[in-house]
């Protein structure tokens, strides 16, 4: 991957280039606290050690000349030359004096020793006592003219810088490609909308970004799913309303056209006949108006503690002639009291309804029953007819907007009633759901949240 592309598409972008600056003042500060601190803790822990060091050289000194000064017997006839070993192999040269300051090492001839010390202003002196048999009779100097911190901070530096370098360039990278993974599905959300705004329909994020960025577009990509579907569905609502309005307009305008040029005498079949087209028309308008108040129907309820079964025997009442007109037999099973905190007169038109696409449908001879039960917290009523059943192909679509399946032509209505049932129900935080085995009939079940008191009285 080249460095245009991970640095140059973030870049283009001011939170990219804010979210870059701040990744590496967070590294850079980072790292040059790590670096400061990591060269003075091993500066210090250095010279630390070398203070030990060199205290235990002196100490070691100072011992061997003990030894040396315990052989001889005192001072003359010490051979200090072990303990001179012992200091030059610490690298320092060697001094010592007895209890009067008498210097007894370097002994004449050894000079050169002593004006070498001298001549190393810089020389770090260290002393220790020269002790034997509990009494102090001298002290050892030994004055270190090498620094061996030296080194070793060259090494510190040198190992210290590097891993700074390797950590800026890792801190570099991992900021660009983070600042890619945050930026880039957050310009591709913005294009999207931006292009969906513009009028493109198909514009989606669809980036996978990462966490709630992922979520982010997908919940946009969804939004925008709904919204495309919506307006297919006003779309195909508005032409399904023009073409419900059409029918019965057009067969109006050309009655009255031909009663207007008298082609036609206005007795009582032809009055009729425009009379049933006004019906249809209003029986379109009417239907538009219940689902929008169906669809409003949660900011209008009129709730109170009724009973679900007592609302379904009174629709049934209500309907019974309709039903009895179309030759269909009704049967009831609502025995059960079914409690519900609901508005009575929708969930009334609700039922009715759903009777009423029952009769639409159903053959003569077919049976309609109404039964209820408790399910859990629910209270349940179903209506089944035996009638010829919805295809499997119609049944997910039976509670849209204007839906009338494949037998729109030969069944009148406007394909709204269902939809109501479904906005109604929804509206009292209940379910309605519609089944149709293959081998005919269709049950519409209307499920609804008991009340309260109901709940705690099981």
């Amino acid at each position: 991957m080249t460095t245009d592309r991970w640095f140059h598409g973030p870049l283009r972008s001011p939170l990219g280039r804010r979210l870059l600056a701040a990744f590496l003042f967070v590294a850079l500060s980072s790292v040059a606290v790590l670096t400061a601190a990591a060269l003075v803790g091993t500066a210090q822990g250095l010279t630390s050690a070398q203070q030990s060091d060199r205290r235990e050289a002196a100490a070691r000194t100072a011992e061997a000349v003990a030894v040396a000064y315990q052989r001889a017997g005192g001072w003359a006839g010490a051979d200090l030359t072990a303990a001179s070993a012992i200091a030059g192999a610490a690298g320092a040269g060697l001094v010592v004096r007895d209890d009067n300051d008498q210097m007894r090492w370097p002994g004449r001839g050894m000079g050169s020793g002593i004006n070498g010390m001298h001549a190393a202003a810089t020389a770090a002196v260290v002393e220790a006592p020269i002790v034997t048999e509990g009494q102090t009779v001298g002290d050892v100097r030994l004055a270190f003219t090498t620094t061996t911190t030296t080194t070793g901070r060259a090494v510190a530096w040198s190992w210290v810088l590097g891993a700074a370098a390797v950590a800026l360039l890792t801190a570099l990278v991992a900021a660009g490609y983070v600042t890619r993974r945050l930026t880039r599905p957050l310009l591709a959300l913005t294009g999207a909308a931006r292009r969906f705004a513009a009028g493109e329909p198909g514009a989606r994020a669809s980036t996978g970004g990462p966490g709630e960025l992922g979520e982010l577009a997908d919940a946009f990509d969804a939004m925008a799913d709904d919204v495309v579907r919506a307006d297919q569905v006003r779309r195909r609502l508005a032409a399904d309303v023009a073409h419900e309005l059409r029918t019965p307009l057009a067969a109006l305008q050309a009655g009255l056209e031909e009663l207007r040029d008298g082609l036609r005498d206005p007795d009582t079949e032809r009055l009729a006949a425009l009379h049933d087209q006004a019906l249809r028309l209003g029986r379109v308008v009417q239907d538009l108006a219940d689902l929008s108040a169906a669809e409003s129907a949660a900011l209008s309820l009129h709730r109170t503690d009724t009973d679900l079964a007592d609302i379904a025997r009174t629709a049934l009442a209500a309907y019974r002639g309709l039903l009895d007109a179309a030759g269909l037999r009704t049967d009831t099973d609502l025995t059960v009291a079914l409690p519900v905190s609901a508005d009575p007169d929708r969930l009334h038109q609700a039922v009715t309804n759903v009777l009423a696409n029952a009769a639409r449908y159903c053959r003569p001879g077919d049976r309609v029953t109404i039964s209820g039960y408790r399910s859990g917290d629910f209270a349940v009523l179903e209506i089944t007819d035996t009638g010829p059943g919805i295809s499997a192909d119609d049944l997910p679509h039976v509670f849209q907007r204007l839906w009338r399946g494949h037998r729109a032509r030969s069944v009148a209505g406007s394909g709204i009633g269902l939809a109501v049932v479904r906005e109604l129900v929804t509206a009292h935080s209940g379910t309605v759901s519609a089944a149709s085995p293959p081998a005919g009939g269709t049950t519409i079940t209307i499920q609804l949240p008991l009340a309260r008191t109901a709940r705690t009285d099981r």
